[in-house]
């Protein structure tokens, strides 16, 4: 018995040694998947197991497949042809339930009620063609319009030409056809740049075809001026031109003057000193001594005190162009002129409303005994006695005008006699009291003008234009603007039977005499000159080889016969402005030429041709009259 129990005590250890044994075997980690498919039961040999029957049980299929007859071919395309008639017996079931449900509908009835009195077979077409309209609803299975293949609806199904569905091939077909048929569009120009060619158009600059390098690095130099250190060696046009753009901007500040400041230049050109402080025209002058050509516009801070350091420096000015200079004194001018006017040889003052009076242009003319350029324009407290002291100065070439006070005729004729000899510019602005006389003396004393410029006046008669150019022994101009001559009585807005200003008459002398050389005309708001008169120049037949530049604006009898003439008679011709020409529509403009200002409400107000000349045809007088 004690041998038993110490056998079973042997035992029981023996069997708690083993599950310890067990209980202490080390085991590697086990990863996520291994847990995931011992929790579900799965095993991995089971998994391989399945997967080599699969691929068995392949291979032995396609062998079968390879090893097939053409019999079994037969039957599958029986067994398809079966097929196929059963689904067409489905769709005709279905298409009668659908023109059941046609013919029950209100839109049926409504239609049937219109054709009265009509056959069944009628009524019939009627749900026939409702039907087909209708369009099936995605999922369902119909026949492509073009290839007839079935194929299934979906949302994206495009329509063909008869108002069927199309598969994907012939839809993707139609596209590309579509996309071939359509016209290249134009690429889109923002508002932006629109407006900024258009401003520049109205400005006089039309730009045919692409920008040069050199203007569109101006321009991108104009762009980044805050981060441009200084310009170095750039010639004087490139100064010009930036300094432009930037006047435009109103960019011209302290910060960018110094970029434009050399002690090697000696011109300098700013279009906009509003900004400008009197210290930096005091840094100007000392960065540059030997500055002879000036030219400031809006130069609101230039003071006495420029003037002074001016005058103390001893700065050779030959050329001074100032506008809106109101801070300097007569005292200061008359000083300037009086140490410094020995060495001006062009004088352009304008917008001056506080100094400059009659006896301060006493001095000046006195003191400037070289003067070749005199131009003052908008000077408010200039009148005869300033007028009259013009004709000492026989050393002119180049003369312009504008007095706000009220003139003499006789006083302008003596001008005129006295300077006219040498002169080749002439400009003569809002002088309303001037009469033929002073055309007459034009014609008698300026033979070597190659401008002229005579406006805004209603007292010459129509005759005394056409003396002025016949038999005139001054070459044919170039320039000519004789803008606004003409009767002002709008009681009359024919004018007299007598015509005041341009009439025809003064225009056919006109072009008859410089019409070979002209470049530029200006003749708006001549109302009296003629629809014959102007179809008689402009006929398509005459030329004008060199005109660039018409301003036909508010003559409401030009319509587009004429212009289409302009065009023909023109060929160098860029550039034709025709505000308030309501009779000017739909003209075909040539390619490189700018009409500006035709009025109509739905387009630009600029209009750039895209006809090309060779083709281009303009309708004769005889087609512009049976219209």
């Amino acid at each position: 018995m004690a041998e038993a129990r110490k056998a079973g005590f042997k035992g029981a250890l023996g069997d708690g040694s083993a599950r310890r044994v067990a209980n202490n075997r080390i085991r590697g980690p086990q990863s996520a998947l291994t847990d995931f498919l011992a929790s579900n039961n799965i095993s991995a040999a089971q998994i391989s197991a399945d997967y080599g029957r699969r691929q068995r049980e392949a291979r032995q299929q396609e062998a079968q497949e390879v090893a097939a007859n053409g019999e079994e071919v037969k039957k599958e395309e029986d067994e398809e042809l079966v097929e196929t008639a059963a689904q067409k017996k489905k769709r005709k079931r279905q298409q009668d339930q659908t023109l059941a449900k046609i013919k029950e509908s209100k839109d049926y009835k409504r239609q049937k009620k219109r054709k009265v009195g009509d056959s069944d077979d009628d009524h019939d077409d009627v749900a026939w063609d409702m039907y087909t309209k209708k369009k099936p609803l995605p999922g369902q299975l119909e026949n492509c319009e073009i290839c007839e293949k079935r194929f299934t609806v979906t949302a994206y199904s495009k329509t063909g030409p008869d108002g069927g569905l199309l598969c994907t091939k012939c839809s993707k077909e139609q596209e590309d056809q579509k996309k071939k048929d359509q016209k290249p569009k134009k690429q889109a120009v923002s508002r932006d740049k629109r407006r900024q060619v258009q401003s520049s158009l109205l400005d006089g600059i039309v730009q045919v075809g692409s920008k040069s390098l050199q203007e569109l690095c101006i321009k991108e130099v104009a762009n980044n001026i805050h981060e441009v250190d200084e310009f170095g060696d750039l010639p004087q046009s490139l100064l010009n031109r930036l300094s432009q753009i930037l006047s435009r901007r109103r960019a011209i500040t302290s910060r960018t003057l110094d970029l434009f400041l050399r002690p090697d230049l000696d011109t300098i050109d700013l279009y906009d000193c509003g900004k400008l402080e009197t210290k930096d025209y005091f840094k100007l002058f000392s960065v540059i001594p030997t500055l002879q050509h000036l030219n400031l516009r809006n130069a609101g801070q230039f003071k006495d005190e420029v003037i002074d350091y001016i005058i103390d420096r001893d700065v050779p000015v030959k050329t001074l162009q100032l506008e809106a200079a109101n801070l300097v004194s007569n005292e200061k001018w008359v000083e300037f002129f009086t140490k410094c006017g020995h060495c001006l040889e062009s004088l352009q003052l304008s917008w001056l409303d506080y100094s400059m009076d009659d006896d301060t242009f006493i001095a000046l003319v006195r003191s400037c005994p070289n003067l070749k350029r005199l131009k003052l324009k908008k000077c408010f407290r200039l009148g005869d006695p300033a007028l009259g002291v013009i004709a000492e100065l026989t050393t002119l070439d180049h003369l312009s005008l504008r007095f706000p006070l009220p003139t003499s005729a006789d006083a302008l004729a003596n001008v005129v006699s006295s300077v006219g000899s040498k002169l080749r510019t002439l400009s003569l602005e809002n002088f309303i009291d001037a009469d033929d006389n002073v055309l007459s003396t034009i014609h008698s004393n300026c033979l070597q003008l190659s401008k002229l410029r005579f406006t805004e006046n209603d007292f010459c008669s129509n005759a005394g234009f056409a003396s002025l150019f016949t038999n005139w022994s001054n070459p044919p101009l170039t320039f000519i603007d004789f803008s606004s001559n003409r009767s002002v009585d709008y009681s009359a807005p024919d004018g007299p039977e007598d015509p005041v200003g341009l009439a025809s008459a003064g225009f056919e002398a006109l072009m008859v005499h410089s019409g070979s050389r002209l470049e530029r005309l200006d003749i708006s708001s001549c109302r009296h000159i003629t629809r014959e008169t102007f179809s008689k120049i402009f006929d398509g037949k005459s030329q004008y080889p060199y005109l660039k530049d018409i301003n036909i604006s508010f003559l409401t009898k030009i319509d587009t016969s004429i212009v289409a003439g302009m065009f023909r008679s023109c060929p160098e011709l860029i550039k034709v402005t025709a505000f308030g020409c309501f009779n000017v529509n739909d003209v075909a403009v040539p390619k490189g030429v700018a009409l500006i200002g035709v009025p109509n409400a739905q387009d630009s107000i600029v209009q750039e041709g895209d006809v090309d000349a060779d083709l281009w045809q303009v309708p004769t007088i005889q087609d512009a009259n049976a219209l």
